[in-house]
């Protein structure tokens, strides 16, 4: 690999988008095509949300339809893509003495992430691997995992974290297309300022005051504090990819740590 990958965090929002193209499926469409074929892409997504962080291991992971009360066309799709014991393998050692376990057969691609790679890299062509978020533990646990997987961007894998900014699925409008809340605003307004500056102070999102209706559930939300991690790591602030506002409640904003 010739360059440092970059890496980012993506907004994926409804799973609908994995099969319509919108101005969200085009800017990942754009970003996939702008870089070098990666080795590997590593995965952080909210759907795989344990108590315990462990890394697919598998050489075949399923296509996991993690959803209900979608159309037939949706749970059609299939991700065919590889696995990659030996990059699984890899990160173990990478991020030791933090223990990550090796999923060799419970897991696979959960829609947090085939939804936003079959626009990214259609041809399903790259081995993915998927990093759980264990429930278990702090805030900084994740940002500094995040920090720890650095290395990984020079031997080629491509880093993702999948979630949204803003997720509040009690308060979603369907009224509301393409708009957000006013606390929705507020809240990503903040923190597109901190990824987009220093990247560091993203624990300070847990005492904003639209914290808790932006995040009630933090699954959503700590994909990003991965991103952060390695936006800190590398000394160089995260830009936006694309933005806006669905439902109400939901953020689809995307940042991108560039290549130092």
């Amino acid at each position: 690999m010739s360059s440092l990958l970059p890496a980012a965090f993506v907004g994926h929002g409804n799973p609908m988008n994995a099969i319509e193209h919108n101005k969200y499926t085009d800017a990942w469409s754009q970003f996939g095509a702008s870089m070098e074929k990666p080795k590997a892409i590593l995965v952080v997504s909210a759907h795989w949300y344990v108590n315990i962080t462990a890394i697919t291991a598998m050489s075949v992971p399923r296509t996991i339809h993690d959803f209900y009360g979608f159309p037939q066309a949706l749970f059609d799709v299939q991700y065919p893509a590889p696995g990659d014991p030996a990059v699984a393998e890899r990160i173990v050692d990478v991020v030791k003495p933090t223990y990550v376990g090796l999923d060799e057969d419970s897991w696979g691609i959960d829609h947090g992430t085939w939804s936003v790679l079959v626009h990214m890299f259609p041809k399903a062509d790259v081995p993915v691997l998927q990093l759980s978020i264990n429930a278990d533990l702090p805030f900084d646990y994740h940002f500094n995992l995040g920090a720890q997987l650095h290395s990984l961007r020079e031997e080629g894998v491509l880093i993702l974290g999948s979630g949204n900014v803003v997720h509040n699925l009690r308060m979603v409008d369907w009224n509301k297309p393409g708009e957000g809340t006013d606390w929705a605003h507020r809240f990503d307004d903040d923190m597109r300022s901190i990824m987009t500056s220093d990247a560091s102070r993203l624990a300070t999102a847990t005492s904003h005051p639209d914290f808790r209706l932006a995040s009630p559930t933090p699954d959503h939300f700590l994909p990003l504090a991965y991103i952060a991690g390695l936006s800190a790591a590398a000394g160089v602030p995260a830009r936006t990819l694309v933005d806006g506002y669905e439902m109400g409640s939901l953020s689809m904003t995307a940042y991108e740590v560039p290549s130092a």
